[in-house]
């Protein structure tokens, strides 16, 4: 089922809804349609764009959520990019190696693609000859419904680079 962002009345990303959750709250004058994709919803009497980004009429106090490390947060949060060489990403790599007394935080783990892990091994990046492209962070709370949608629509891309940023 295809999947609709959510925007507090502030534009912050709020959460993920399926298309008739989406079409309710809109109809229901609670959101307006932001975004529109290709076509059109049709019935009797209404025509009404498909819509992939809504925004509600009234701002929704969203109390702070950690969000949990996991591999495919992690994966969102660093693009599916190696964060040594700019790659595609096919693992996760403590900084610090937990062998070493790096711990398993947000701050000490990162994508990378195999060659970069398998080159790094049990090193510092430095001893490996590795330089990290970015530094890792704990995301805002909105990258956990990133890491659940799999693919980002186009549309969504400018409401969701100030959840992106560390």
């Amino acid at each position: 089922m295809t999947r609709v962002l959510v925007l507090n009345a502030s534009y912050q990303p709020l959460n993920l809804v399926n298309l008739r959750r989406a079409v309710v709250l809109v109809l229901k004058k609670k959101a307006e349609i932001i975004e529109e994709g290709e076509g059109y919803l049709r019935s009797e009497k209404l025509n009404m764009p498909f819509p992939t980004v809504i925004r509600l009429a009234y701002y929704v106090r969203v109390p702070y959520r950690s969000v949990a490390l996991s591999r495919r947060a992690v994966f969102a949060r660093d693009n599916h990019t190696c964060q040594y060489c700019g790659g595609r990403a096919e693992s996760i790599d403590h900084v610090v190696p937990r062998s070493r007394g790096g711990e398993h935080t947000w701050e000490n783990v990162v994508a990378a693609c195999r060659r970069c892990n398998a080159r790094k091994m049990n090193r510092l990046p430095a001893e490996a000859g590795l330089k990290l492209l970015r530094k890792p962070f704990q995301p805002h709370d909105h990258i956990w419904f990133l890491a659940l949608a799999g693919d980002i629509h186009p549309s969504w891309e400018p409401y969701l680079d100030t959840a992106m940023v560390g």
